[in-house]
């Protein structure tokens, strides 16, 4: 072979670099695992308002994702769900085709959290991760996030084993843990979207002295979201419904003057739980009209104003679902709302703090 024909040769063509993935597409993505899990939360709402989440007794993360198809299925479903202090204390009478109305319930929103957890989130966290398309400053996030997901289906399974034991009813303890561990993948999930598809508006470094008036104000509303999941655990919403914002003759129960140690009743105590979710709201209520109107002095720009003015907003239309929630007895659609407001009065606040920037003081 002579020189020239080495020459010839054809070399091996260099490997193609893989297109980076633009910020807005893992933003997007974010925001909708962000939304499924608000959906989640809602369909949550209805299936304790309904008091169907203890109507599946096993936990199987993969085959339960089937639902009965057979008449032989539901008949060993509901021989199951018989065997229940729920069937047994509360709903002894409780027919085929009234049981496979709260099975739907819980069902689905077992089934949503697979969706969201293992299509929505998980696989194309691993997609994105082995793709390299994720920042090595975020990385830790994200598996945290995947990790609170995990730690959110043993919770729940936890929780409704305690109310398949002695008792027709799951602790108040683990409803809030369980709502506020949902709660905390939403807003982790916005927060990163945030973080990769918005950037903080044009002069807003300006009201960076509102910060920590957002986290405060942001701590008073998850304490109220708290007390909230009391409400709804001890059924205390049941409590004085007719004499709003009265409770009997006084402003406040008495019955807390008969728990010993005092300190329990605002947390185990049902007309006391009641009465400190309605101060807890209140107080949030008032910081939020406070932020506002320290807020206007500053001049916001345009987004944020907007921001500012939905947050207003959102406190008269929750406190109005608190009130209508109360004195409809627990109206299933008004509770549902009542509990969606209280996540979208999260998501504008986790918003703020994206947009306020973080400036340390000068010593």
């Amino acid at each position: 072979m002579n020189d020239f024909s080495i020459k010839l040769q054809p070399r091996s063509a260099p490997k193609a670099k893989r297109k980076p993935v633009p910020p807005g597409r893992i933003a997007r993505w974010l925001f909708v695992c962000a939304g499924s899990v608000f959906v989640m939360a809602i369909i949550g709402a209805i299936t304790r308002l309904t008091e169907s989440g203890l109507s599946i007794t096993e936990w199987n993360p993969v085959i339960g994702a089937k639902p009965p198809l057979s008449p032989q299925e539901w008949a060993h479903e509901f021989d199951l769900y018989k065997k229940t202090p729920q069937f047994l204390k509360m709903n002894p009478g409780m027919t085929l085709p009234e049981f496979k109305k709260i099975f739907f319930w819980e069902w689905l929103h077992r089934l949503w959290g697979r969706i969201v957890v293992g299509v929505l989130y998980a696989a194309p966290l691993c997609w994105y991760w082995l793709r390299g398309a994720l920042p090595a400053t975020s990385k830790p996030a994200f598996f945290f996030v995947l990790m609170l997901g995990f730690a959110q289906g043993a919770l729940g399974w936890f929780m409704v084993k305690s109310g398949l034991v002695d008792q027709p009813a799951v602790s108040h303890y683990l409803l809030a843990a369980h709502l506020m561990l949902a709660f905390l993948i939403y807003a982790a999930m916005f927060r990163l979207g945030l973080s990769f598809g918005l950037e903080p508006e044009r002069d807003a470094g300006r009201l960076t002295r509102l910060r920590r008036l957002v986290q405060l104000i942001l701590l008073l509303a998850v304490a109220t979201m708290v007390w909230g999941a009391f409400v709804a655990g001890l059924r205390a919403g049941l409590l004085y419904n007719d004499s709003f914002p009265m409770m009997g003759r006084y402003l406040w129960p008495l019955e807390g003057l008969q728990v010993n140690p005092p300190w329990k009743a605002p947390l185990a105590e049902p007309a006391t739980v009641q009465f400190t979710h309605r101060v807890l709201a209140i107080a949030t209520f008032c910081g939020i009209i406070l932020l506002s109107l320290r807020a206007r002095a500053f001049n916001p720009p345009p987004r944020l104003r907007k921001l500012f003015g939905g947050l207003v907003f959102m406190a008269f239309a929750q406190v109005g679902l608190g009130v209508s929630t109360l004195l409809s007895h627990v109206n299933i659609m008004l509770a549902t709302l009542h509990q969606a407001g209280a996540l979208v009065i999260l998501t504008l606040l986790v918003w703020l703090l994206h947009e306020l920037p973080y400036i340390p003081e000068e010593k």
